[in-house]
């Protein structure tokens, strides 16, 4: 009986081990000052830039579109709306997967990037069947290629009833 014990309160604490880990990266992110000034620069003690297109700040959103830590971009995850809005673009999967892209490459434009510095994208599709047509509009972003390392799964319930969401790792040109 003390065994079980001892290990119900060896994996709680492991548990919390790992939350308090996470929880520390997270809220050292997290720290006062950290929040992007309107120039889109984070407080002197941060360890990060963060950025948000002015047309998305005027939403109240709680995230940064992208979070700068040394030449890392790590830009949220995207889905097909219009900038400043809260409204998904008309014509289904392609028309989405169009305009996801665009404001991608909007946001690595400001660092002076481009879909060439993307080294990874993570793909949430609302149905997999879909998964050919988001392709077709993918690869057009790309050219030749190289293209990036790309994970992807089928998801339910994205925002605002998307078909899709992308996120990306980028490097970034070191003159940015």
């Amino acid at each position: 009986m003390q065994k079980m014990g001892r290990k119900k309160n060896i994996l709680a604490a492991a548990m919390l081990g790992l939350g308090g880990f996470w929880g520390g990266l997270w809220g050292d992110l997290s720290v006062p000052g950290a929040l992007a000034d309107e120039a889109g620069k984070a407080g002197a003690d941060a360890p990060f830039e963060a950025y948000t297109r002015e047309a998305t700040k005027a939403l109240g959103l709680p995230f940064s579109e992208a979070v700068r830590a040394g030449n890392i971009l790590y830009l949220s995850g995207q889905i097909g709306v219009k900038p400043g809005t809260m409204e998904l673009v008309p014509g289904g999967m392609e028309a989405e997967a169009r305009q996801t892209m665009e404001n991608i490459g909007e946001v690595l434009a400001h660092y002076g990037a481009d879909f060439s510095n993307i080294a990874k994208c993570t793909v949430m599709l609302a149905d997999m069947g879909e998964w050919a047509d988001f392709n077709k509009v993918y690869v057009t972003y790309f050219g030749d290629g190289p293209f990036p390392a790309r994970s992807a799964f089928g998801a339910s319930g994205l925002a605002l009833g998307g078909k899709l969401e992308v996120e990306c790792m980028a490097v970034l040109p070191e003159e940015s």
